[in-house]
């Protein structure tokens, strides 16, 4: 359990509870929970191990230090003498914040005042000497399902309209999905920048939808109004869930906010996928003409690749890179570019460029140039409209090695919504919260988020103070034991 000093302090830095308060209406007589009681019992019930239910709040409420308790208003002096705070008055506070928070027509989205207030308690979970030693995020959604039972077959009502019916990837040897009832989680998990050292992968950014919203488009506004908050963005890294909605629902107003895609294609957009000017589109970018057929279809490399098959498909993309088209300008205001020819920029040879063919042999050399070339041949340079590579183009050309090592973050997603659903921890399978509705299920989520943050930078730093010490006696980092058994070293151990 962590002290209660943690959670008040992000409560109180994040500045949602008196903001909370305000919203209220004023009753007869003065309540005696506040917000930021209300909010520091929920970390606490869920630092705790405990299921996010309001009687498990009150119960941690109610067993701390009778000091805490006076300080926090559990305990009041009433007109008969010292007065415990009680469920109902619980139920009462945590009614009264929800129905501020939440809409007067539910509809399966978080309203404004709850996702700035989500927003700004994750935020200030994260400490300050982590804000800005890295920008790159790891994105991803998950199933969160509703304690509701769906609604009948025949129709009618049930206990959380806003829930839908959604899918989810099972566990099973059979890739199959199956169906849940409830709602997508989604959270964008700090990331290190390439090339820099590891850092606390905590959760900045996280929201809720119903399944019947698309969750990539309840999850882009989230994104893109971190600028504005100054939060910078750069690398996003997301799987191809992610690229293959339209480009206007993701990959425009991320780049429009200032982020760089590192994702995945989807097989349905890998490969030539047309031209432009003559130049061949395809996996983000632009090709010459005569690029061979072998190279242009290259795709991602399997998961069981050898270290040959990993030499081999690091060499095509290489020659591919040769190939490409080359920015010789940035984006306009209206997201216009222009590019030039591989040869005159001197990556290969062609007979149509007489300048490249005094260069040395060891460029590919275009055999067979087109009859009748096109403007990206006939002309030094093209205009690239944004629409045009608007929903493939990322930071690293698809699928090469840079492209292999930056999108290997991503995984720290997974190990994300990983250590928000470990049975030790928090099981948030169904049962977890049974409060009805998209508002309190995302007040219960966004304070269980903080506590995963508390117990990530605990890690983080009993694992630092480890390494300080064994650097200090000499001794090489602790690296982490391998845990997986293979045939390989059953069959090797000795009898």
């Amino acid at each position: 359990m962590i002290p209660l000093t943690v959670p008040e302090t992000v409560i109180d830095a994040s500045g949602v509870a008196p903001r909370i308060e305000v919203m209220l209406p004023a009753g007869v007589r003065p309540r005696q929970l506040a917000v930021r009681t209300l909010l520091a019992g929920m970390c606490l019930a869920q630092a705790d191990h405990r299921p996010a239910h309001l009687t498990r709040v009150h119960q941690v409420l109610t067993s701390l230090p009778e000091a805490d308790q006076r300080r926090l208003g559990v305990i009041t002096d009433w007109k008969h003498g010292p007065h415990q705070l009680t469920y109902r008055q619980t139920e009462r506070t945590f009614g009264l914040a929800t129905a501020a928070l939440g809409k007067d027509q539910p509809g399966g989205l978080p309203s404004r005042a709850l996702q700035a207030a989500c927003d700004d308690l994750l935020e200030a979970s994260v400490p300050e000497q982590f804000k800005d030693t890295s920008t790159s995020l790891a994105v991803d959604w998950t199933d969160l399902e509703s304690f509701s039972r769906p609604p009948p077959a025949r129709g009618g009502p049930c206990a959380d309209p806003e829930a839908s019916w959604g899918h989810r990837k099972n566990n099973l040897l059979r890739r199959i999905d199956e169906l849940f009832y409830g709602y997508y989680l989604s959270a964008a998990i700090m990331m290190r920048e390439e090339n820099s050292p590891p850092v606390p992968e905590l959760a900045r950014r996280a929201t809720a939808s119903s399944c019947r919203h698309d969750p990539v488009r309840a999850f882009t506004p989230v994104l893109t109004a971190m600028p504005a908050a100054g939060i910078g963005l750069g690398d996003i890294l997301a799987d191809s869930g992610y690229a293959h909605r339209d480009a206007g629902a993701w990959a425009i107003p991320v780049r429009t906010a200032g982020g760089q895609l590192v994702q995945d294609l989807h097989p349905s957009d890998r490969g030539p996928k047309g031209t432009h000017h003559g130049a061949i589109i395809t996996n983000g970018n632009l090709y010459c003409p005569a690029t061979p057929r072998t190279l242009t279809g290259l795709g991602p490399l399997a998961r069981d690749a050898s270290p040959g098959d990993i030499a081999a498909h690091d060499a095509n993309t290489a020659e591919l890179a040769r190939y490409k088209l080359g920015r010789i300008s940035r984006d306009d205001d209206d997201g216009y570019h222009r590019v030039q020819c591989p040869a005159a920029m001197g990556k290969i040879r062609c007979p149509l460029r007489p300048a490249p063919m005094t260069l040395d042999r060891d460029r590919p050399e275009i055999l067979q140039p087109p009859e009748h070339p096109q403007a990206c041949c006939a002309q030094q340079t093209i205009t690239v409209p944004p629409d045009v590579l608007a929903k493939t183009a990322q930071k690293h050309d698809y699928p090469s090695a840079a492209w292999r090592r930056s999108y290997s973050r991503r995984t720290g997603a997974e190990r994300g919504f990983a250590t928000a659903k470990d049975p030790a921890t928090n099981d948030i399978s169904r049962g977890w919260c049974r409060l009805m509705g998209l508002t309190p299920l995302m007040l219960f989520t966004t304070t269980l988020l903080i506590v995963r943050n508390q117990r990530i930078l605990d890690a983080w730093n009993a694992r630092q103070e480890d390494n300080a010490r064994r650097a200090a006696a000499g001794l090489p980092p602790k690296t982490r034991r391998r845990r997986r058994t293979t045939l390989a070293s059953l069959t090797t151990a000795p009898p």
